[in-house]
């Protein structure tokens, strides 16, 4: 599911959502990063220790604003029904659970900062230097937790924000590696190294999770709210004048049927997997071949897509099939499409996304072939 189908599918409170959210981010990585001044001791002629104590303590406080802005624009927007117990008791959403429970472990540590820091002469000065410095996990808590539930995440600039508040909190890191804890070597190549595994492996999931088609679907987005986007990019589109068939390359959310016939030999069998994408497009496929436990072994597959009015304007055939993953070549209107299909079956129903981009000529598939 792109961002635009999510932005038309959406309330304004979505943008203010993401506006929150982002300035949270941005507010929370300068207050890490004036938080690690402050444990060194900075200061010079010019910025004493005050400052930098003082602007740590009132970036906090901004922080809580819009993280609080953040939720109140999330638990009142009606798209994905977030309800107020799922932003404080981790994991209990429908929508993207995993994702945006992170957010709820990020905010309940941001709660936890503010009561201990409030009632710190009646907690003491230990317990509440074991919250404040547990409270530096919020910050990659809440970076992951933005990059996996944010419908926006692969903009480039909400990358280059997202790269910029990394960079800063790795190099003011770096330098408290470098100058802190001078009798603690070890502690401080081990800390290095966690730091190091930590940063590759958020680079990895990145690559292999938000920034590939099909997050949305993957991330826990429910189906029903896949369907509704998909529908109302195709509304949308309509009441604009615009054709309602996007031009590639194009990801759209699908939602169809799969029927299951007898093929055209003995214990061959025929699945004809039929979806739209609201009004925007229909596709079709079809695989046929020897039943197979769970599914059948393909020998041969059509494949069908276009608009409501002309669903055949592409044709062609499946160059890989992997349970409910799928790659086709289709060609038509002199163009050939690349196309890659991501799909969740539910008994007769599916849903997922198709991501289409230019193919080369030549190559196995297409019309004709």
């Amino acid at each position: 599911m792109s961002s635009a189908a999510v932005a038309t599918a959406t309330s304004p409170l979505w943008f203010a959502t993401r506006a929150t959210g982002l300035t949270a981010l941005v507010l929370l990585t300068v207050s890490v990063v004036l938080g690690i001044l402050t444990s060194v001791r900075f200061a010079r002629p010019a910025w004493p220790r005050f400052v930098t104590v003082g602007l740590h303590r009132n970036l906090s406080l901004l922080v809580i604003t819009f993280t609080g802005l953040h939720v109140l624009t999330t638990v009142t927007d009606p798209y994905a029904s977030i309800g107020v117990v799922s932003t404080v008791i981790p994991f209990s959403s429908s929508y993207r659970p995993i994702w945006l429970g992170l957010g709820a472990v990020a905010f309940d540590l941001l709660l936890a900062v503010l009561l201990t820091s409030l009632l710190r002469v009646r907690v003491g000065h230990r317990a509440w230097r074991v919250v404040h410095w547990a409270g530096y996990l919020c910050w990659p808590v809440a970076l992951i937790h933005g990059l996996g539930t944010g419908t926006d995440g692969s903009a480039r600039w909400v990358l280059a924000v997202t790269a910029a508040c990394a960079l800063a909190v790795a190099a003011a890191g770096t330098w408290r590696l470098a100058v802190g804890w001078p009798a603690n070597a070890p502690l401080r190549a081990a800390a290095a190294a966690a730091a190091l595994v930590v940063a590759i492996g958020t680079l990895t999931w990145l690559q292999a999770g938000p920034l590939r088609p099909g997050w949305a679907r993957r991330a826990g987005t429910p189906a029903t709210l896949l369907a509704r986007s998909s529908g109302a990019v195709g509304a949308s589109q309509q009441r604009s004048g615009q054709s309602v068939f996007p031009a590639a390359p194009f990801q759209i959310a699908i939602a169809g049927t799969v029927t299951v016939t007898p093929g055209p030999g003995s214990g061959d069998q025929t699945v004809i997997i039929d979806t739209t994408s609201g009004t925007a497009a229909r596709l079709r496929v079809v695989v046929s071949g020897p039943a197979v436990q769970g599914g059948v072994e393909m020998t041969a597959s059509q494949v069908s897509l276009g608009p409501l009015a002309a669903p055949g304007r592409y044709t062609g055939r499946l160059a890989g099939l992997d349970g409910t993953m799928m790659q086709a070549i289709v060609s038509g209107n002199g163009q050939r499409l690349a196309l890659t299909i991501d799909l969740v079956q539910s008994a007769s129903t599916v849903t997922g996304t198709l991501t289409a981009a230019p193919a080369p000529a030549g190559g196995p598939g297409g019309e004709g072939e």
